[in-house]
């Protein structure tokens, strides 16, 4: 009787893999030995957006790129690597940057032609910064040519990629700006001032800028308003607003609007409206801590739920959502702060303060976007990133103000009033204002409900404002709600 032997099926695969690595690479493409040839070459390398990796992040799994095409007017970052096991002496490498048109003015090459390696560090950077618009089919070629080391190698050490030189092509230009932030709250002082920004993904030219109106003004009180230098490197720009005004009344809302408007080769995108708010100002217990009901920040997962009265197949219906649901952070002096960690430390500049009376609804991390006020629902064909559709990330959403000003059980709701901006995959993009009130109350231990109108207005796509009823949730279990004899939105067409 024959006996047969299994061989390890992983270990087959590794074998196949060895084989197959060897056979696919290039003369001298890879010394298996405890020695590693020496060598320098361009690492530059794309995540999947096409979107370079910046040094120092890493990630194994990508392949250095010999050519890129560049649409942005920020400054471009090529690093190049030298791999070797030591280096005990500064090492030197020279390269070369020619246009194709032969235009050197439309770019600045720093540093101008050689790089430095010495003790640890393996990885210098060529950055590539544009003075101006470019012309067509324009690009820009680096190559290494010498290296002060003659037995490193130039390049990788095969025949196929060797990546001593980079190509960049020069494509069409997107310029386009928008506020990071979308509301400021303020006190009301004379001389009080605001900082804020205006960013510019793909960067800017500066002597364009300058000569450009980009804001539209709707303004309820006085102010001015200012700006720092266009510096290109930090691909943003800050103004200053200054309140030349005292504005105290405490039964008045305030409000000043800054529109951002397409302006020459710059369109405006994302958040494209900035509201300065002075609220109405109401005594408030903050012990009383309602928004502490909604949030569980040691539950990455943690979402209220809701439903949403609203059009289901040309019916009226509820129709249930979710939203991760976050605290308002603020500083210690602000005015609803209340301690939320003191990090287990003395030092209390290490406290985190959240507002009492605000909540919020964001993703932890990335660049999508949760459902806030299922908003989703409302539209179809709509971009979901934050980038373009930052307004399903309502940061400051719901501010509560307690019965008698310290009821721990019950009071009203308001929507905080905002603009927010959605746009369809098309690319069309929509300000929307939103606002409305309710209330809300502690139906069972420990479950809160809150009972409220959502108003959504903008001429273009609803022919003004709508209205919808909402009732939202801290626990996923809740009694289901009745059905309403009322009209109801229907989902539209971004």
């Amino acid at each position: 009787m024959k006996t047969y032997s299994k061989m390890n099926p992983i270990k087959i695969v590794s074998i196949v893999t060895l084989v197959l690595l060897l056979t696919s690479c290039s003369k001298d493409d890879y010394k298996l030995g405890s020695e590693i040839e020496p060598h320098l070459r361009f690492n530059f390398l794309v995540k999947s957006d096409n979107v370079p990796l910046e040094y120092p992040t890493v990630n194994g799994g990508l392949l250095p790129q010999s050519s890129y095409v560049n649409n942005s007017v920020k400054t471009l970052k090529v690093p190049v690597a030298l791999t070797t096991r030591s280096l005990k002496n500064a090492v030197t490498a020279n390269f070369s940057a020619v246009s194709s048109t032969g235009d050197k003015e439309s770019f600045t090459v720093n540093p101008v032609n050689e790089l430095t390696f010495q003790g640890n560090k393996v990885t210098d950077t060529i950055f590539v910064s544009f003075n101006k618009r470019w012309t067509a089919n324009q690009s820009i070629s680096l190559k290494l040519e010498t290296v002060s080391d003659p037995e490193i190698h130039i390049g990788s050490l095969n025949t196929e990629y060797p990546n001593d030189t980079f190509k960049i092509d020069l494509g069409t230009i997107t310029t386009n700006y928008t506020f990071p932030v979308s509301q400021y709250i303020i006190k009301g002082e004379v001389g009080e001032t605001v900082d804020f920004k205006v960013n510019f993904p793909n960067g800017f030219f500066a002597s364009e800028l300058e000569k450009l109106e980009i804001f539209k003004f709707l303004n309820g009180f006085n102010y001015s308003l200012t700006h720092d230098d266009f510096n290109k490197s930090t691909n943003s720009v800050t103004y200053h607003l200054t309140l030349l005004e005292n504005i105290q009344n405490d039964d008045v809302y305030y409000e000043s609007s800054i529109s951002l408007v397409n302006a020459g080769s710059y369109n405006a995108t994302g958040n494209t409206i900035l509201q300065i708010i002075k609220p109405i100002k109401s005594t408030r217990d903050r012990n009383a801590n309602p928004a502490s009901k909604f949030y569980d920040l040691s539950n990455q997962f943690y979402l209220t739920y809701g439903e949403t009265w609203f059009d289901k197949s040309g019916v009226c219906a509820w129709q249930a959502y979710n939203a991760f649901t976050f605290p308002v952070v603020v500083t210690k002096d602000h005015e609803n702060a209340i301690l939320y960690s003191d990090k287990g430390t003395a030092n209390p500049n290490d406290d985190v303060y959240h507002d009492a009376f605000k909540i919020g609804f964001n993703v932890a991390s990335g660049t999508n976007t949760t459902n806030s006020f299922n908003l989703k629902r409302w539209f179809s064909n709509e971009s979901t990133t934050a980038a373009n559709s930052p307004g399903f990330n309502i940061t400051s959403a719901l501010e509560f103000f307690p019965a008698n000003g310290n009821s721990k059980t019950s009071g009203n709701v308001l929507v905080i009033p905002q603009y927010i901006t959605i746009a369809g995959t098309n690319k069309n993009t929509y300000s929307i204002a939103i606002s409305g009130s309710g209330t809300y109350k502690e139906i069972s231990a420990g479950l809160f409900e809150i009972i409220f109108e959502l108003k959504l207005t903008n001429d273009v796509l609803f022919g003004g404002t709508v209205t919808s009823q909402y009732k939202m949730y801290n626990n996923k279990t809740y009694p289901k709600p009745a059905a309403l004899a009322i009209d109801c939105p229907k989902e539209k067409d971004l």
